[in-house]
């Protein structure tokens, strides 16, 4: 960030913004409640990516501002000159602004690219750094503040934030559009401020929640998580404390969302693949949102998450599906250290990301490392440990925070315990790449999985008939998705091994995506009836982690040209990013 949090600090926003879909552009005001920390304050600077500024204002006096050089990943901060000094006090910083179309932040999409066809549709993500390419901020975890917002839309169109609703009116000064208001009271770093502008539709799914999404996915969406989402948030409230935030809204994004999920408060973003468990965005709500990581390099919340996600799923359906998503963590751990190499110093929990985009540095390292670090101190520290977390999240909550301070939260906390705390080799964990040092975890689900595998792998063409709905009768979707992943690190099945698979366990009746996914496998043994089912699977979704792997195992000579005819013939229904990688793949 360019914004110096030493010389003050952003309290509270107040935004009004106009969202045009013909120019792809966000006209907008922000009024900053800027906190003043220094004497005689007489300049400060903001965050902003590819913005046009209009015009500063300082307490209702016209400012002098200049925008200085442009960064390659930072964007270019705007500096203001107040028309007077302050010390000690507030000053109302008011920039009107407009975003380009190619802002970072922001999502453009056709009616193509929508479930319904018919209206355009616009969504925001501004996690790590590119809620400046929104609107100018401070645009830096380090500091969170509350926000109003009014936002502007086509009538046909609803607009949601992650803020709470506030009422709507018929904006004034033009009968086609309308105004929502919003307001968010809860302090949170820009980075969580989240806009989504379509034809949306909600349902009530639970006494503080509902789901939005188009009307295509609306009802499905919410059969999906009603029977889940309060049984985890009651969970999470008995294992982390109250939850403040008041509404627990989900947004189920167009089949076009190359991502997973997106823990905007009060408005979890979810892809329309990821129906099923929606307990690390929960979690969230207090590891993240709440207590807030003080810069990208800090990002141990992500272990902290996962744990919580964890800790409620084992609450939810025993310890041993706890140990066994603990498992499968350390396998994504091991991949994204293979993808990196083992020496690169991204894998360190906490990385040194001086001149690097934080989003280049984005993996599963400070998610699963992070949680093989708590689950780690929890076998250490036995059953106070999640005594600890919860005290942690209510000593910090509304703050930001580094690892230091969290490590000396820790010793504080179990001060009859350092002896056994400082035996952890703490710079092999922190500041070591590659994999921990220490495996703690049991894999007695996982070996359900492995010993499957192995089966099919060994079996002879002639031994199939062993084979029955049986062997998959007592695995969780979990467990049935593990076993399908490994099954994808060997070599490709024959044809009569796939043939049978499907003969026992009719996985093409699974509608879990991560189940369907099975269809790659089909594929690499060239069954030819599984072909039409999987270009349909890489083009009903945009989801990055299902499209990119669907088109590249056409890459053998028959079927490559149809996948290409495919991949053209849908590319515009594509996010950009997910039709620009698949092309180049």
């Amino acid at each position: 960030s360019f914004a110096s949090a030493a010389k003050c600090v952003s309290r509270h926003l107040n935004l009004s913004l106009r969202v045009d879909f013909e120019s792809r552009v966000i006209r907008g005001k922000v009024a900053l409640t800027v906190e003043v920390l220094e004497e005689r304050l007489s300049s400060l600077t903001l965050d902003t990516r590819d913005l046009k500024i209009v015009s500063v204002d300082a307490n209702g006096q016209a400012a002098r501002f200049t925008m200085g050089p442009p960064h390659s990943f930072k964007g270019t901060p705007l500096e203001i000159t107040l028309p007077f000094d302050l010390s000690g006090q507030h000053v109302i910083v008011e920039v009107t602004y407009q975003t380009s179309p190619a802002a970072p932040a922001l999502q453009w999409l056709t009616p193509q690219q929508t479930a319904g066809k018919k209206q355009p549709y616009l969504f925001s993500q501004c996690q790590a750094h590119h809620c400046r390419s929104m609107l100018p901020c401070q645009d830096t975890p380090a500091i969170k503040h509350t926000y109003y917002a009014q936002v502007s839309v086509p009538k046909d169109l609803v607009a949601a934030m992650s803020a709470l609703r506030d009422g709507q009116d018929v904006d004034p000064q033009d009968a086609n559009r309308v105004i929502y208001r919003f307001r968010q009271q809860v302090a949170m770093p820009s980075y969580l401020i989240a806009l989504v502008v379509g034809a949306l539709e909600s349902r009530q799914i639970g006494p503080r929640s509902r789901v939005w999404s188009e009307a295509e996915y609306v009802d499905r969406a919410a059969f999906e998580f009603s029977e889940q989402t309060e049984a985890m948030l009651k969970t999470a409230e008995e294992l982390a404390g109250p939850y403040v935030w008041g509404n627990y809204d989900i947004l189920v994004l167009p089949p076009s969302f190359p991502y997973g999920g997106m823990e905007n408060p009060c408005l979890t973003f979810a892809t329309p693949t990821l129906l099923q468990v929606i307990a690390h965005e929960i979690s969230h709500s207090w590891t993240g949102n709440l207590v807030t990581n003080a810069t990208w390099e800090h990002f141990l919340n992500e272990g902290h998450t996962v744990y919580l996600e964890r800790m409620i799923g084992g609450r939810l359906e025993g310890e041993a599906f706890r140990q066994f998503k603990a498992t499968g963590g350390w396998k994504d751990l091991q991949d994204s250290v293979s993808t990196f190499g083992a020496q690169n110093p991204l894998t360190n929990l906490v990385p040194s990301l001086r001149d690097v985009d934080p989003d280049d540095a984005f993996s599963s390292v400070p998610y699963e490392k992070g949680f093989a670090l708590l689950y780690h101190l929890e076998s250490l520290l036995g059953g106070p440990f999640m005594g600890f977390v919860k005290s942690y999240i209510q000593m910090f909550a509304y703050r930001s925070v580094t690892t230091a301070q969290w490590k000396d939260f820790l010793f504080a906390y179990f001060k009859d315990k350092v002896d056994v705390l400082n035996e952890v080799d703490w710079d092999a964990w922190m500041f070591t790449p590659g994999m921990p040092p220490v495996k703690p975890y049991d894999s007695s689900l996982a070996d359900a999985c492995i010993a499957l595998c192995r089966r099919w792998i060994q079996a002879a063409e002639r031994d199939l008939s062993g084979f029955g709905a049986s062997d998959v009768a007592k695995l969780s979707s979990h467990q049935l998705v593990e076993f399908l992943a490994l099954l994808l690190q060997e070599e490709a099945l024959p044809l009569s091994h796939v043939k049978r698979m499907q003969e026992a366990y009719d996985l093409n009746a699974c509608m879990n995506s991560e189940v369907r996914f099975w269809l790659r496998l089909c594929v690499r043994s060239r069954w030819e009836e599984a072909v039409p089912a999987a270009l349909r699977m890489a083009t009903e979704q945009g989801r990055m982690k299902f499209t990119r792997p669907l088109f590249e195992v056409f890459g053998f000579d028959k079927y490559r040209e149809e996948a290409v005819r495919v991949f053209l013939a849908h590319r515009a229904a594509m996010h950009p990013v997910t039709s620009g990688l698949v092309a180049k793949d």
